[in-house]
């Protein structure tokens, strides 16, 4: 590889890196620059690069403006067994950026040309300036000022951080007045933001079965509250045992459904009010976000990672609590599961469309219709008469004795209020009982308990 538009190559670290990392903040596509590397792109190595690592990340904290705190990227990396120091760069969203000992002029501000970093001419800064993104959610004060953290903190400590007095400020809450903006809104304890999580019946949403919302709490809580969802009991695995070996076959990649819950929540367009919203149908999980990629080369770019982050303050804070990697890892995780078309942009939304896996609905099939034979005395001998619902929790309990309520509720599609009450109907035509407590017990069938 040569130095290029996207690329730089330094044998150390120098006094001009602030420089060519502006440059590339301030380039559409941002970049990505090494260190240990010569300009041939032959590998000479870093000596101690965790101090190296520690010091790259020190310069550009203090040494640009605006912040560039979430836009960049420091990692180790071994090539022809030697250490080198990659930094990954994000085109910002607040352009100019510039050399804070310099200033928004010629000498602190930069733009990538070709292999180069030159500086930018004035007229350039003027109109990036008065073009500079102002409803960025940094910038927007929050509507409440009597916000708390603590779930944040614990985030952060079991992260093996702490949160010290300085925090707000140190993570970008804060407005110029010192106010909480709305970045502080959406990791607060409370507020007023939510995600939903809805499922239907068929392919359509004409029958809507259940319907949640997610949120009012710190935005990572939210996050992690979906993500069980999705991940833990709605991406299903299908298990087949054969003589020969077991077959699973999951609903969803699971890499790629966890990238892309997280971009949706991420990258979301707070400003706008709207929220990201999961839809899961019969055959597929949409999911849906308030934003805008325009086609041509800003898709190009976003397709291979090297679309600006949206909200820099929540991926700063996901990034620090490893709930994403690095700038510009998730798209390429997604795209290797699913092609391009299950994305479609609009002028306010980017939806995502992950289809259930036709290899698990075939397996699910034959499982389904085994299932069916061996349990047709039970359907037959116990379940004749009975509410679709409780034909179902006895299917289930049958499967897996020691299947929670929650569980069950989200399987059938209904609430846990109504598992309850098919469950007492069980119970009250001695088709079902429970044996021990609600933790550690199990579900026994009527045939079951007489054994």
């Amino acid at each position: 590889m040569t130095e290029s538009n996207r690329i730089e190559y330094k044998r150390e670290l120098t006094e001009g890196l602030e420089k060519e990392v502006v440059a590339f903040l301030n380039y559409h596509d941002g970049g990505v620059i090494y260190l240990g590397v010569g300009n041939n792109g032959g590998t000479i190595g870093i000596a101690d690069p965790d101090a190296i690592q520690l010091a790259v990340k020190d310069r550009l904290k203090n040494n640009i403006q605006p912040s560039a705190l979430g836009l960049f990227d420091v990692i180790l990396e071994q090539r022809d067994e030697k250490n080198i120091v990659k930094i990954i760069v994000a085109s910002g969203s607040e352009k100019p950026y510039h050399l804070r000992k310099f200033g928004m002029s010629e000498k602190g501000c930069f733009i990538r040309i070709g292999s180069a970093s030159e500086p930018m001419p004035q007229r350039m800064i003027e109109e990036l300036f008065a073009r500079r993104t102002r409803n960025s959610i940094t910038r927007i004060r929050s509507p409440r000022q009597d916000l708390s953290f603590e779930q944040l903190r614990i985030y952060y400590q079991e992260a093996g951080f702490a949160l010290n007095d300085k925090f707000a400020a140190n993570l970008e809450l804060l407005v110029d007045d010192g106010s909480y903006n709305h970045a502080a809104y959406l990791l607060a304890d409370q507020n007023g933001n939510s995600v939903q999580v809805a499922k239907y019946a068929g392919t359509d949403r004409i029958d809507l079965l259940d319907s949640k919302d997610y949120g009012f709490c710190c935005l990572v809580k939210t996050c992690k509250q979906v993500l069980d969802r999705l991940e833990g009991v709605e991406n299903r695995i299908v298990n087949k045992i054969t003589p020969r070996e077991r077959i699973s076959r999951p609903y969803w990649n699971s890499v790629a459904l966890r990238e892309a819950v997280i971009n949706a929540i991420i990258h979301n367009d707070y400003s706008t009010e709207l929220v990201p919203k999961f839809e899961l149908f019969t055959d597929r999980l949409e999911i849906t976000s308030a934003g805008s990629v325009h086609a041509g080369q800003e898709q190009e770019d976003f397709f291979a990672g090297y679309s600006m982050p949206r909200n820099k303050t929540l991926m700063r804070v996901f990034k620090d609590l490893e709930m994403v990697e690095y700038l510009g890892s998730g798209m390429p995780r997604i795209l290797k599961a699913y092609p391009r078309e299950a994305y479609t942009f609009s002028s306010h939304f980017i939806r995502t469309t992950l289809p259930i896996s036709p290899q698990a609905q075939a397996l699910e099939r034959a499982v389904t219709g085994e299932s069916t034979t061996k349990n047709q005395g039970l359907a037959d001998g116990l379940a004749d008469g009975l509410a679709e619902s409780q034909q179902r929790i006895l299917i289930l309990i049958r499967e897996n004795p020691r299947i929670s309520k929650r569980k069950m509720a989200d399987s059938i599609g209904i609430s846990t209020t109504a598992i309850d009450k098919n469950i007492i109907a069980l119970k009250d035509k001695g088709l079902v009982q429970r044996i021990g407590s609600d933790k550690t017990g199990y579900w026994a069938l009527l045939e079951d308990a007489r054994e």
